[in-house]
């Protein structure tokens, strides 16, 4: 595969290119990111999308059942019996009328795709099988990671279950939810906890893996992003191959807007789908770099030559000693890696982005919830960016619409329990330190003696 699959520089006016058994996250020449791209007109890749459900029947095949090597064809940078997948990608697109309503989209028109169904119970899953395999391929024998949660449970569990890899992930002290982190520490990883936030974390890890030759697999590591791609596959896939009006995620390092941006870049150049949809990247306002610089500093992709402005950002929030803050903890990051990439997403995919409270975030999680679709909070943000876009005019009610679900409930379970509980110091604890005043769609549990006539009473009084 290494002749028909190369690594190249994304800023258009360098363009190196560098093989795909080479281990880079930056272009040696000019130190931009990467893509992994492909010379499809030697591979040849299927003429219509739909040729793909025939891998549907030999779902007995490990790559025709996950749901990121089932589109092999489309990331083709390792040859099949190097590939590594533990079944990830199993997910589905829902229909929720409840958080249709709440948001403004008419009936059968918003669509979640919930990634929390994957094997760690996040999106990592599907990037961490492509940098993984790429990991595999090139030998490698420890891969490590900083995270505020997710990427170090996807990590520690495909090392455990594969025994191909040592993981060491690094995480923030303080910063990760105890679900997330009870995840890396079952699976066996080595854990660093850095003092300091995720970006302190990233700062070590990449400067670590470099010096003890390490497999990075954070989403600066461009085989990350090509599993990623699927997930926008398989709303497709669920759609019969037509294409939404708006595609609706939440951002933190950027991986995912870079990723989707990507994969119909590259679905629209092969003439396998008419149009690209619309993107909205959604911040939490307690990090909100992408917002920052994007709506209020006028930040764009500019044919590929971007604004030297974030390195003045960044200079201004540690002269402000500012840090990211929010509840939304899988997004609570202020130097998000994959800026650039989301800067050419949002220009090919006529983006916006938007930043969304606390408040804001937690609600939409309990519409969320309240469909039978329990969601972490960084979720949620693309429900709540999505009734904030319906309210400004610029989403239309009558617009197809799909917002990203990336991980599930139990990833966090403090921030779900502070906000249905009856106990007020426990709400100020998790929540109120976090400016979130109210939980306008608790669902508090009932307090009954143990007493039969009372419970019964209390049952036929709520019920």
């Amino acid at each position: 595969m290494t002749d028909v699959a190369f690594q190249r520089c994304i800023s258009p006016q360098c363009g190196a290119t560098y093989g795909v058994d080479e281990v880079r996250t930056a272009c040696g020449a000019c130190g931009s990111l990467l893509d992994v791209a492909y010379d499809w007109q030697r591979l040849k890749p299927p003429s219509k999308l739909s040729w793909f459900e025939q891998k549907w029947s030999r779902r007995y095949e490990p790559l025709s059942l996950s749901g990121v090597w089932r589109f092999h064809e489309l990331l083709p940078f390792a040859p099949p019996e190097k590939v590594v997948t533990i079944g990830e990608g199993q997910t589905q697109l829902h229909s929720s009328p409840g958080v249709a309503k709440y948001v403004g989209i008419a009936g059968g028109r918003l669509l979640l795709q919930y990634e929390g169904m994957n094997p760690s119970g996040s999106f990592k899953d599907n990037g961490m099988s492509a940098a993984f395999t790429h990991a595999h391929t090139i030998g490698a024998k420890r891969a490590a990671c900083a995270s505020t949660g997710n990427t170090s449970a996807s990590l520690a569990l495909y090392c455990s279950v594969t025994k191909l890899m040592r993981a060491v992930i690094f995480i923030g002290s303080g910063k990760i939810s105890y679900g997330k982190l009870s995840q890396a520490l079952d699976y066996g990883a080595l854990t660093m906890q850095v003092a300091g936030d995720f970006d302190d974390a990233m700062q070590r890890v990449q400067e670590v893996s470099s010096q003890l030759g390490i497999y990075l697999v954070n989403s600066v590591n461009p085989f990350r992003l090509e599993g990623q791609k699927t997930i926008m596959y398989r709303v497709l896939e669920s759609l019969r191959w037509q294409v939404p009006d708006w595609i609706v995620v939440p951002g933190g390092n950027l991986g995912n807007s870079s990723a989707f941006g990507k994969a119909f870049i590259e679905l629209h150049e092969l003439g396998l789908i008419d149009k690209i949809p619309r993107l909205a990247v959604i911040n939490a306002a307690g990090a909100n770099t992408l917002f920052e610089l994007y709506e209020h500093r006028g930040l764009r992709w500019n044919g590929g030559k971007p604004q030297e402005m974030s390195s003045e950002y960044y200079e201004e929030l540690d002269a402000d000693k500012k840090r990211a803050s929010t509840i939304a903890s899988a997004i609570e990051i202020n130097r998000p890696v994959n800026l650039n990439k989301c800067l050419r997403a949002l220009d090919r995919c006529r983006g916006v982005v938007r930043e969304v409270t606390d408040q804001e975030i937690l609600d939409a999680k309990a519409q969320v919830g309240a469909g039978g679709l329990g969601c972490e909070p960084a979720s949620a943000a693309s429900v709540a960016g999505a009734k904030m876009l319906v309210a400004q005019g610029v989403i239309s009610p009558e617009e197809q619409v799909v917002c990203i679900l990336t991980g599930h409930q139990l990833k966090d379970p403090d921030a779900t329990v502070a906000y249905h509980t009856t106990d007020q110091d426990q709400f100020n604890k998790v929540l109120g330190s976090r400016g979130v005043r109210r939980a306008n769609y608790a669902n508090r549990a009932v307090a009954v003696p143990n007493d039969l006539v009372e419970i019964i009473k209390a049952i036929q009084l709520y019920s």
